[in-house]
């Protein structure tokens, strides 16, 4: 096992997908709403958005409500844009059921590649590394890619850098180290166990 991942593992050695969800659709709009906030305040907003509304429900509310609820994530007219036609796709043309294929849901609306990833892994635990901007500052800090390396790059160098039976561990792990420990600004680098292969060390301590 190499350095980083037995630190991960001491860190985390079981981490959790922080968004809140019991269905397949709410793991999929969360992981949506999740992008440019945080996962704390995705469950604040998801805590209203699903007790109120269901799947098909979501599908026929009206775009103004969806806003006034997603208004504390940001980007919340594009959100509502993108959960209710979403919700409309799964229903009219899924079944109401997310489907387990990479090459559709990448193209649903707000989705991408790296939310499909996410989902993929999280849900059906599927080989797969979202590079989220936690992923992408960690990876560049500790060298696993290049400073100039787009998601994409960054994706690639860790899927050669972890074993394929890792990946959906490792991809937790890293938003979780990202999050609370090798944060973007004041990161707690003191302590860390990996400060001396870190890009930024004399930055941060």
């Amino acid at each position: 096992m190499n350095r980083i991942g037995g630190y991960l593992d001491n860190l985390f050695p079981n981490p959790k997908c922080e968004l809140n969800y019991k269905t397949d659709y709410e793991l999929l709009l969360a992981i949506v709403l999740s992008a440019q906030t945080t996962d704390k305040r995705v469950n604040e907003v998801t805590d209203i958005l699903f007790s109120k509304y269901s799947l098909y429900g979501l599908k026929n509310a009206d775009l103004k409500d969806l806003e006034v609820i997603l208004r504390p994530i940001g980007s919340f007219r594009k959100k509502a844009y993108y959960i209710k036609e979403i919700s409309r796709i799964l229903i009219d043309e899924y079944n109401g059921v997310v489907p387990r294929d990479r090459n559709i849901l990448i193209n649903f609306p707000g989705v991408g590649r790296k939310t499909t990833n996410v989902f993929l892994s999280e849900y059906y635990n599927e080989a797969a590394i979202g590079v989220d901007t936690h992923v992408e500052r960690v990876s560049k800090r500790l060298g696993i890619a290049g400073k100039k390396d787009d998601v994409l790059c960054v994706e690639k160098k860790l899927m050669k850098f972890f074993d394929k039976s890792e990946w959906a561990r490792r991809h937790l792990q890293l938003v979780l180290f990202g999050r609370y420990y090798c944060k973007a600004k004041k990161p707690e680098c003191r302590d860390c166990k990996l400060i001396e292969i870190c890009r930024e060390k004399n930055k941060n301590v």
